[in-house]
């Protein structure tokens, strides 16, 4: 009874052996296949971080542009508008009676109202330009962000289980006979 006991015990330690080696084999092969797959994934991050990284510089440059082009309009139209305040004070300085004054500014309100809508042509054509190159530089971004993604998609593997080994069990009446 007790080389029974004994036999059945070293057995079932045996089994366990391999076991507990199986798993230790598994587990660090599964823990080798996540580090390969988290150092490629962020191997990965390069191109989006670069291509992020151009479209700020490109964003950059399209808001300086626009706000030069801002900053230069804003100057021609404080410009203009001293020249015409110049203007009217001079013919007001020249005008002998109150009809000739009123007449004279009157005649350069179509000269103001041009110069007005030409300032806000300007400004509206400022944005427009702004916003176009704007939405280029976000089309672009994302059309490759999107495309180095698709790029980068793994297969999607299917674990492969082993079957589980079936534990011989021994009867009693086999281990007498042996």
């Amino acid at each position: 009874m007790i080389e029974q006991i004994q036999g059945f015990m070293s057995e079932q330690t045996s089994v366990l052996t391999d076991q507990v080696q199986k798993f230790r084999k598994e587990a660090g092969e599964t823990v080798r296949e996540a580090v390969v797959g988290s150092a490629d994934n962020i191997k990965a991050l390069k191109t989006p971080v670069r291509v992020f990284a151009r479209s700020g510089i490109k964003l950059t440059t399209v808001s300086q542009t626009a706000v030069s082009s801002l900053i230069e309009l804003q100057s021609d139209m404080l410009t203009s508008a001293l020249s015409d305040v110049a203007l009217r004070l001079e013919r007001a300085a020249r005008a002998d009676n109150l009809v000739e004054l009123v007449r004279d500014q009157f005649e350069m309100i179509p000269a103001t109202r041009a110069r007005v809508v030409e300032d806000g042509k300007r400004a509206v054509h400022i944005f427009k330009v702004a916003g176009r190159d704007l939405r280029e530089v976000a089309t672009h971004t994302y059309e490759r962000v999107v495309e180095t993604a698709e790029e980068k998609i793994p297969e999607v593997k299917t674990a492969k289980r082993k079957a589980k080994r079936a534990v011989r069990k021994t009867t009693a009446r086999a281990r007498k006979a042996a």
